[in-house]
């Protein structure tokens, strides 16, 4: 997987650690947005598989990038870009 310029860019800017890219891998949930891109975020259920995981003290510590999300390309998997909710996901 792939991360294009911008992506490390925006990443580098909003200040996301490259843990919580690899937790959105991992935990995150999928979902399609209809133009060729993935978005994957973390929802109640990734958050209580991390909670298993890891415990709830590594979790809670990292609570303030768990509004995270990142959009990768459908066709090869590369990450287009990285940033912080600020509206809520609507999942169908």
């Amino acid at each position: 997987m792939n991360r294009s310029v911008h992506a490390a860019v925006r990443a580098q800017q909003r200040c996301i650690p490259p843990l919580v890219e690899q937790w959105l891998n991992q935990f995150g949930e999928e979902k399609h947005d209809g133009h060729g891109g993935v978005l994957r975020y973390f929802s109640r259920a990734s958050i209580r598989a991390m909670e298993r995981a890891f415990g709830r003290a590594p979790v809670r510590k990292m609570s303030e990038y768990l509004d995270a999300y990142k959009v990768e390309s459908s066709h090869d998997g590369d990450v287009l870009t990285i940033g912080h909710r600020t509206k809520r996901i609507k999942r169908r």
